[in-house]
């Protein structure tokens, strides 16, 4: 038994010699360089490509395998512009052969030096990375079950290694370039440099990135892992930090979860401070949005938490900075081909003012008032260019796909120029259906609630909103939002309005609806109503201009009005004052921004009565108000007035042109009479 145990030991111990003998003495008996020709030509048959290697070209088997090349061309498709598809300056990598016998990875040494890789598209859209594989005649493509049945169980479990570990991992001088020739654009990232130490399964490796993107820098370090045994299953933890051109830096920590099998993470990102504006120069770009305040969108920052998988992510305590705002924000969405998402967003304050464009790109995109329509009347429409008629349509599909549920807070709002505190709203929609619910806010000492329906179930989309506002001190609201100091008062309104559309141009021309508002205890300034109806000349300007301002001052002013393709009409728009009453009735344009209405005061000559419905006596001086919504023209009724006055003298003047019986005296001169009615005006 031991004679049987030595001989086998003696020829185990033999063939071992043998083998290591062999895989010494092999690579230095033969010479790699002859067969340099039949690898160049099996590389290029089975590719398809022109395929060469430079002249050092060397093989180890024992105790290292391994490889090592310079000068390797890997040539482009034919009818492309490039050369080359891949080109490598020197490779080496050595990797013990035994251990590998037993799925214990040693590498010594893994290093790739001035990799090159183009990826070209002609303009006929095709491309040269595809390899299109040949199949001998009467082989079928079917994948053995065998295999199948491997490849399926490699999936289910990861690679299961028994050790890993790498000396020097090393990828030097790379690039990569992008050709588009249909899109006439070149991408290039070039001076990739990635570097690996501490290469084991069992510890954390740590990790050196950089690159250049289009000559602008970009660099990752940090640590992954470790990994464990089964490759691309388990928890792998992630720490790192990339900094982009050196304007801004992204912190990721967390974890990865089975990437191979089915991938999950769950990490924290950060973003450090960084300006926007400063990033875009850095990368050589304009910045693309034109604010009116030149100094927004100069500082950003975020961290939340993000966990995800292939079907669903999730964001929570996530905290974005914007200049001076900060907006908390959770969020989870999920089926991605038809998206789920619920949302909780809070804003503490924003100045909305700051990110709009600038006032002369406003006023450059806004349409001038037509002036054809001089009497109150739609100007004519005027033919439509070729370049007007070709609009580009939304396309709404993908709303249509939207499920969405969430709710917003803001603090202090800022838009136009209107100050509004505690927003609070809901936002659900569906089915290219969305709802504006319980939607409420602090406005001018008042308040402002609502609710709205967004639909883009069709084409066009259809708006439909109802406001009611109560307590806002009309005033400061007006000087804020219109820039116009003429009427105070505390406003309730209700205001129901549809509109179609998604240019302002189109949602004026189909705006409809109906409203109420109602101002108590306020004062309309610039107009001085009792003056015009004592006074026609000073109301009018016919009389020399005195420095006093017009007010008129009253205890109501109601204004019901419809809308009807956006025509605004009043029909009993009626003010009670101190010193006189007034209704008033007309239309206003929205669309041409012309004013017509006629304004029927009535003076009271005492304050007895004030508020009450009773019918009063006393001269009518009716007001015509024209012109446009930046320009009102205020006019007296000169022919009305005219009637007035002579209904009420008519009775004397026909006692004076018809005189009864016994009266004495011849009838006075018709022409003095006439005078006599016309000199009230400037009374």
């Amino acid at each position: 038994m031991n004679r049987t145990i030595k001989w086998v030991l003696i020829i185990g111990g033999g063939l071992m010699v043998v083998v290591v003998a062999a895989l010494v003495l092999i690579p230095r008996f033969i010479d790699v360089k002859r067969y340099k020709p039949q690898i160049e030509a099996k590389v290029s048959k089975a590719t398809g490509r022109t395929f060469t290697l430079g002249d050092d070209l060397r093989l180890s088997l024992f105790p290292w395998a391994g490889v090592t090349f310079s000068d390797l061309h890997l040539g482009s498709l034919p009818g492309f512009e490039e050369k080359d598809f891949v080109v490598v300056k020197s490779f080496d990598v050595r990797v013990k052969l035994f251990p590998l016998l037993f799925k214990d990875i040693q590498v010594k040494r893994f290093i790739l030096n001035g990799a090159r890789v183009v990826l070209e598209t002609r303009k006929d859209g095709r491309v040269n990375w595809e390899f299109k594989a040949k199949s001998e005649p009467g082989v079928s493509k079917k994948v053995p079950l065998e295999v199948k049945k491997s490849s399926e169980d490699m999936t289910g479990t990861g690679l299961v290694l028994k050790g890993l570990t790498v000396g020097e991992f090393a990828v030097t001088d790379g690039s990569v370039v992008w050709l588009d020739h249909g899109k006439k654009t070149r991408k290039e990232i070039s001076d990739v440099s990635l570097r690996l130490q501490d290469v084991s399964m069992d510890r954390p490796v740590r990790l050196t990135f950089s690159a250049r993107l289009d000559n602008q820098l970009f660099s990752i370090q940090g640590s992954v892992g470790p990994t464990g045994k089964a490759l691309g299953k388990g928890t792998i933890p992630l720490d790192l930090t990339a900094n982009i051109l050196g304007q801004m830096d992204v912190g990721l920590k967390g974890n990865v979860v089975d990437p191979a099998v089915r991938p999950k993470f769950d990490v924290d990102v950060q973003i450090s401070p960084f300006s926007p504006r400063k990033l875009l120069g850095a990368m050589g770009k304009v910045f693309p949005v034109a604010t009116s305040d030149p100094k927004a969108l100069n500082l950003m920052a975020l961290k939340a938490g993000i966990k995800g998988d292939a079907g669903m992510i999730s964001v929570s305590n996530g905290v974005i900075d914007l200049d001076e705002s900060k907006l908390n924000i959770s969020m989870e969405a999920g089926n991605f081909s038809k998206p789920s998402v619920t949302f909780k967003c809070d804003l503490d304050k924003i100045d909305l003012d700051r990110y709009l464009p600038p006032p002369s790109q406003e006023k450059g995109m806004e349409k001038q008032p037509k002036t054809a329509a001089k009497q109150g009347k739609r100007a004519e429409k005027q033919p439509k260019t070729a370049a007007a008629q070709v609009k580009k349509k939304t396309d709404y599909s993908l709303l249509r796909k939207l499920s969405i549920d969430g709710t917003v807070k803001i603090g202090n709002l800022k838009v136009k120029n209107a100050k509004i505190e505690n927003v609070h709203f809901k936002l659900i929609g569906k089915n290219g259906v969305f709802n504006l619910r319980s939607m409420t806010m602090a406005l001018y000492q008042g308040d402002l609630s609502g609710h709205g329906r967004f639909s883009v179930q069709k084409n066009v989309p259809r708006t439909n909103v109802q406001l009611t506002l109560k307590g806002v001190q009309a005033g400061p609201l007006f000087t804020d939002v219109l820039k116009k100091d003429f009427l105070e008062g505390n406003l309730k309104a209700n205001i129901n309005l549809t509109m179609t559309g998604d240019d302002a141009k189109q949602i004026k021309k189909t705006l409809n609806g109906n409203g109420d508002l109602l101002f108590k205890d306020g004062a309309i300034k610039g107009i001085d109503l009792a003056g015009m109806a004592n006074n026609v000349k000073a109301a009018f300007g016919l009389a020399e201009k005195t420095e006093e301002t017009g007010r008129t001052e009253f205890s109501e002013l109601h204004a019901p009005f419809t809308v009807k393709q956006g025509l605004v009409n009043t029909a009993n728009t009626t003010l009670i004052s101190p010193l006189i009453r007034l209704t008033a009735s007309g239309t206003a344009d929205l669309v041409s921004e012309n004013l017509d209405f006629r304004v029927e005061p009535k003076f009271v000559g005492t304050l007895k009565g004030q508020g009450d419905t009773q019918e009063r006596s006393g001269l009518m001086v009716p007001v015509l108000v024209t012109g446009t919504f930046s320009s009102p023209k205020f006019r007296p009724d000169l022919e009305s007035i005219l009637k007035q006055k002579i209904e009420r003298s008519l009775p004397d003047l026909q006692k004076q042109l018809l005189p009864g019986d016994g009266q004495k005296g011849e009838p006075q001169d018709i022409g003095e009479q006439i005078k006599g009615l016309l000199k009230g005006f400037g009374n």
